[in-house]
């Protein structure tokens, strides 16, 4: 364990936050420095020798938090970061876009703040960068088997470094024109930085891996002969297919999914565009979605001088403490307020979209929404509760339903696909298809970063075990464990 008394003497400090008057000047990351010392190494003396670390349970990569807790608190900075990479290829992105389940499910927290677990960590792969710690780690030998990875997101790499590092040649193929998935072009960059997607990239070339951009998979490549060309395929393209709105004026102008809106504030930090075709500056902006996503886009329309921003969201507010229906160590879904909500806003609970308003030139105008409430189980309009708010653009931020069948891809593999519209597998991650496998939102559905990496890990355990006979690589998760689900 790390300091004995930790818990008991050193009271819990989060991440600071830039201010919001500065930060709102530039699309940096929202955080200050991470790794300053002692705060650090004193939040990682906090953790608790607490003989079963539920925290374990909580993350379903089985990060070795305790231990890389106590190296932390020692300074073994090194240390630290070899038990961090054991468990988690890309813990610089976990760090930073993760919900901490993990934290939820510390054993301090059932009636202290929790140990700062997601703070520690990316303290410590940042200061393994800095020092020099993260190096490539090619193979000492090739395999002669190749692999084909459908997709760059946090799946689609750990498989592939996974399976680059078992000796196999491994090409990922990405339909953006840069690697990265969703990390790449939907998370804003006050949230991640893309230097930290940049520098993985070239880890992974260093040890081998090929990487294809601007490859549709189904349209550019026919899915069939991709899969003759390979010895194994694995499909980790996300689950794109975002949610609709059919309501009366959807078709107005000024309406856009979040994932329309998104990509652009990101291609302008990567220095393609100068300004974004959606910009919302002086304008009034409604997302509808109280998630992450719909969190993204208030923060960036803040950024780009939206006169207005309301985040509407369907459910009743959370409360502000666990529920009792949610108990330790399960994820409790309360109140939590991120960097775009400091930033200034409004949002609404318990309303629907009625209606988009027209106004000149066929451009939304208004959104008429109405309360709602569960009865018996179902939702129900309030009588009297309707009312018209302003709306220069409308972004909807209400999920996604399965994987993109667009482009032909599900078609040419000739896979199936499950009753929730996702790629169906077994418990080895085999789709019906001999030979090719899927890992994370394909087969799973939208779900958080931590799954995806930990699918990608078991995933490639898989197809080692069936392009070899055996695999010496981990297999964090099956696809039918449940665990902590978020």
């Amino acid at each position: 364990m790390a300091d004995p008394k930790g818990f008991l003497t050193t009271p819990q400090q989060l991440g600071t936050r830039r201010p919001v008057d500065v930060r709102l000047r530039d699309w940096k990351e929202v955080y200050e420095e991470r790794t300053l010392l002692p705060i650090i190494t004193k939040q990682a003396g906090r953790c608790m020798d607490c003989g079963i670390p539920f925290c374990h349970n909580g993350c379903p990569l089985g990060n070795l938090i305790p231990e890389w807790n106590d190296l932390t608190w020692r300074e073994d900075w090194e240390g630290a970061a070899e038990r961090l990479h054991a468990t988690n290829n890309f813990p610089e992105f976990t760090g930073r876009l993760c919900p901490a389940p993990c934290e939820a499910a510390c054993v301090l927290g059932i009636n202290q703040p929790a140990v700062t677990i997601k703070n520690v960590e990316v303290s410590i792969i940042d200061r393994a960068w800095d020092d020099g710690n993260v190096a490539p780690q090619p193979p000492e030998r090739l395999s002669g088997k190749t692999v084909a990875v459908i997709g760059s997101g946090p799946a689609g790499l750990a498989v592939a470094q996974q399976l680059t590092r078992a000796g196999h040649t491994v090409a990922v193929y990405e339909r953006a024109d840069r690697i990265g998935g969703l990390l790449r072009y939907g998370i804003p960059e006050f949230k991640m930085e893309k230097r930290h997607i940049n520098r993985r990239i070239e880890q992974m070339r260093a040890e081998g891996t090929k990487f294809y951009t601007g490859m549709q998979i189904g349209t550019d490549v026919d899915g069939a002969k991709l899969r003759r060309r390979y010895d194994a395929v694995v499909v980790a393209a996300g689950a794109t297919a975002w949610r609709e709105l059919p309501v009366q004026g959807r078709e107005l102008g000024g309406i856009h999914q979040a994932m329309e809106y998104l990509p652009y504030a990101n291609k302008v930090q990567e220095g393609d565009l100068v300004a974004s075709p959606i910009d919302v500056a002086g304008k009034h902006v409604v997302i509808i979605g109280g998630g992450d996503t719909g969190a993204d886009c208030l923060g960036t329309a803040h950024r780009q001088g939206a006169a207005s921003v309301t985040q509407l969201e369907i459910m009743p507010r959370p409360p502000e403490e666990r529920p009792d229906a949610q108990p330790w160590p399960t994820y409790p879904m309360t109140y939590r307020v991120a960097s775009a909500h400091e930033e200034g806003g409004e949002r609404v609970y318990a309303v629907s979209t009625k209606e988009f308003v027209a106004g000149e030139d066929g451009r939304v105008k208004a959104l008429r929404l109405v309360e709602v409430e569960f009865v018996d189980g179902k939702l129900t309009e309030l009588p009297g509760s309707e009312r018209e708010i302003p709306a220069d653009f409308v972004f909807l931020a209400m999920g996604f339903i399965g994987t993109d069948r667009a482009n032909g891809l599900i078609e040419q593999l000739g896979v199936e696909l499950d009753e929730r519209g996702n790629i169906a597998r077994d418990g080895r991650f085999a789709t019906t298809v001999d030979g090719v496998f899927v890992a994370g939102d394909a087969g799973r559905g939208q779900s958080l970063i931590v799954w995806a990496i930990a699918e990608g890990r078991s995933c490639a355990a898989e197809v080692d075990q069936w392009l070899t006979g055996s695999t010496n690589l981990p297999r964090p998760i099956k696809p039918t464990d449940r665990q902590l689900l978020v």
